[in-house]
């Protein structure tokens, strides 16, 4: 727990000093973004136009490459328009406006937060060094509460840089978390403006969806051959048995019988398991909702279910979400080593967000296995879009959004 803790605040430090810089110069265009406009509307400015959307897209370029050593990789949408008219009718171009105005503000104003509270518990945690090269009434501690008067006071002043240190471990990740969600909200592309990219993802899309699509067959085939058909070889190899024996010793052809009822069940249950894997029929009888309850209390860690869903989706695109869910807590429960996890699930605009979240060691990727390449192909085979964040020490966050007609 401890050591979890630690990762994760260290983590959230170094995001919040990295994006300190960002921050920053994103005050600094914003500046000049506001100046250029002012001149724009008399006719003098808009020579600067291009310019200035062109450093906006340099400096968003650096952010999306910062975002991406904590998550998924946000690619660079490419040169800004030649011209100016399209530059600014580009979709792109206007999110990164709106980011470059949050993240000069609330982002720098939560990374400063950061900085100085890192600075603090620095300066607290170096005093002892400091104070012979200070004046005897100089200010002892960071938080502007006594004097260096004597070295007694100078040693325990780095129990206050403790404090700090502790207080940075619980307030750091979520400062971090309001400072990276601009980037990663404003600055994905949207696969549903640029035509290049849609073109790209609905190639991407087809080849999932048959991969997925054979891929689930093979898996519906292998079931079918190695667990039910023996079943029912074994049936009918203990069938002729027991009426071969059935004639000279009918209480052994009653124990053969009994094994070929017993083998007969056996086979049923594995038929009835496949044909759950293929829709489950919790969906039907219960609905999405009632059917993520049902993960969520069978999971092997506490987990908390946020339903919002005011209709019903597309019954393949249910069964998705359900088999995503399942899959998701199932790592949770095998590999997270988390204490608790929640699954929310939402419908909004003809779209469903599922969001699985746990508190565990984070390191989740979808290279190393563990059923994350299964969910994406799942997701992709449905035109869905998933982003993954699980840095190391956690929180690991599984997010899926999907059309709910597909």
């Amino acid at each position: 727990m401890v050591r979890r803790v630690v990762g994760r605040g260290l983590t959230s430090l170094e995001q919040l000093f990295s994006g300190f810089g960002t921050a920053l110069v994103a005050f600094v265009v914003v500046l000049v973004a506001v100046v250029t406009t002012a001149l724009s509307l008399v006719g003098v400015g808009l020579i600067l136009v291009l310019p200035v959307l062109r450093g906006i897209r340099i400096l968003a370029d650096r952010e999306r490459a910062r975002l991406g050593r904590w998550g998924p990789e946000l690619v660079s949408p490419g040169p800004v328009p030649a011209r100016r008219s399209d530059a600014l009718a580009d979709p792109t171009v206007r999110r990164e406006l709106r980011w470059l105005a949050v993240h000069g503000t609330i982002g720098l104003a939560v990374a400063l937060l950061g900085v100085v509270m890192i600075m603090s518990a620095v300066r607290d945690l170096v005093f002892p060094l400091l104070y012979p090269l200070l004046p005897r009434d100089a200010t002892a501690t960071s938080i502007g509460l006594g004097t260096a008067s004597s070295w007694s006071v100078a040693l325990a002043v780095p129990l206050i840089g403790l404090g700090w240190g502790i207080i940075l471990l619980f307030v750091g990740p979520p400062l971090a978390r309001i400072q990276l969600f601009p980037g990663r909200r404003l600055l994905v592309p949207d696969p549903r403006t640029d035509l290049s990219l849609r073109v790209a993802a609905l190639t991407a899309t087809r080849a999932a969806a048959l991969d997925a699509h054979a891929a689930e067959l093979r898996r519906i085939e292998r079931s079918l051959h190695d667990g039910s058909q023996n079943r029912l070889v074994a049936v009918t190899v203990l069938l002729g048995a027991a009426r071969r024996a059935l004639a000279r010793d009918p209480a052994a052809a009653a124990e053969v019988l009994d094994r070929a009822q017993d083998a007969a069940e056996e086979a049923l249950a594995e038929l009835r398991a496949v044909s759950r894997s293929i829709l489950p029929p919790v969906l039907a009888d219960r609905g999405l909702a009632g059917a993520l309850t049902g993960l969520a209390g069978a999971c092997g860690v506490p987990c908390e279910v946020e339903v919002d869903l005011p209709g019903r989706c597309a019954a393949s695109t249910e069964a998705t979400a359900y088999f995503v869910v399942a899959e998701a807590l199932t790592n949770v429960a095998k590999h997270s080593g988390a204490g608790r996890a929640t699954v929310s699930v939402r419908q909004r605009e003809g779209r469903l967000y599922l969001r699985v979240t746990d508190d565990g060691h984070g390191g989740a990727d979808a290279e190393r296995g563990s059923g994350l390449v299964g969910i994406a192909r799942r997701v992709e085979a449905h035109d869905g879009v998933l982003a993954l964040s699980s840095p190391q020490g956690g929180p690991t966050t599984l997010e899926v959004e999907l059309p709910c007609g597909s």
